[in-house]
Formats: C-alpha cells, structure tokens, sequence
C-alpha cells in the first residue's frame, strides 16, 4: 500500500517536471514542505528531469525566496548542473550556507 503511494506520488511529479509549465514547479516544490525522506528523495529525482528554460527559472525563485528545505533542493539542482553563477548569488546573499551551495 505505501508503495503504491510512493509510485503514484513519483508519477505525478515526473508529469509534473516533464510539462514545461513553472506552475508544476510550484506542485513538486510544495511536496518538500510535508515531506518524508521517501518524498524528498522523489522529488529530488524528479527536479533532476526538469529542462525547460521556464521551469528552471522557477526552480530559481525557489533557491532565492523558498522555504530552507525549498532552497536546499533548488540549491541541488543548480549545482548538479554546474551552474554556479547563481548558486554563488545564493550563497553571498546568506541564502544558504557554505556546506549546503559547495557539497553535491
């Protein structure tokens, strides 16, 4: 049964991060805010299939005025894709700390 969950969560959020529209970003962001681990690692993985240009800078909007746990996964995002520009502008902005903008 939590299994099921589980997979029908990561379903809806793989739609979720395949649309391209920045209100789905909003969709995945929001399950981190009553997450558990099982969650959190989802969504991780779904945020990992996010390309459209839209929905990236969404996924920024999250790593500047996100909740801490919004701005730890945004913070993954960007610096699984090597974009460091605004990983840094997080970072000197007191956003998120050494540990959480420099560790993958």
């Amino acid at each position: 049964m939590i299994i099921s969950l589980y997979h029908k969560i990561s379903e809806e959020l793989k739609l979720c991060a395949q649309s391209g529209k920045p209100e789905d970003i909003d969709i995945i962001m929001e399950w981190l805010n009553k997450a558990d681990l099982p969650v959190t690692r989802i969504v991780d993985f779904r945020l990992s299939a996010v390309t459209a240009p839209e929905c990236i800078e969404r996924i920024a909007h999250y790593l500047f005025n996100g909740t801490q746990i919004q701005r730890n996964y945004a913070t993954l995002f960007f610096s699984r894709r090597n974009d460091w520009k605004v990983v840094n502008e997080a970072y000197a902005q007191g956003l998120i700390d050494k540990l959480q903008a420099y560790s993958r």
